[in-house]
């Protein structure tokens, strides 16, 4: 049984999918995910809070991961770019959240969503970044252990 944030972050990754391939307005979209019941067992706030916060923060975001991905950020497959987009959004916005689940919850994502092996890419990518924007609380994690 997926908790309420997780199912958030499901619904998130649907929607931004969606905004990403037809450019709709976020309204339209998120309209649409409550109109059809789509968010029920979610946690609708952080649904809004990822939905709308990773368009606001795009470009922060894609040079957060661009040093990581193997090619442009727009050539991702656009499941995997809705959950990389999520993952480094927390990561950067959502210090509250431990990395570890953060890249968790982005591999069970992609596993969810993605291609064939697209959760070990998802993985990669998310480990790097978290490495850059998580640095400090991954050497007090070392330390600890």
């Amino acid at each position: 049984m997926s908790s309420a944030k997780s199912k958030a972050r499901q619904c998130a990754v649907q929607a931004l999918y969606q905004w990403q391939m037809t450019g709709q307005n976020l309204s339209t979209i998120e309209r649409e995910f409550k109109e059809d019941q789509r968010l029920k067992n979610a946690q609708k706030s952080y649904f809004s809070d990822l939905f709308h916060g990773v368009p606001k923060n795009l470009d922060k975001i894609d040079a957060s991961m661009v040093d990581f991905v193997d090619r442009d950020v727009e050539k991702i497959d656009p499941v995997e770019r809705a959950i990389l987009r999520i993952g480094v959004y927390e990561l950067l916005q959502k210090p509250e959240i431990p990395y570890r689940v953060v890249i968790n919850e982005g591999v069970e994502l992609a596993k969810c969503f993605g291609a064939d092996g697209s959760h070990r890419y998802v993985n990669g990518v998310l480990d790097k970044v978290a490495k850059v924007q998580r640095k400090l609380e991954i050497e007090a994690k070392q330390k600890k252990s």
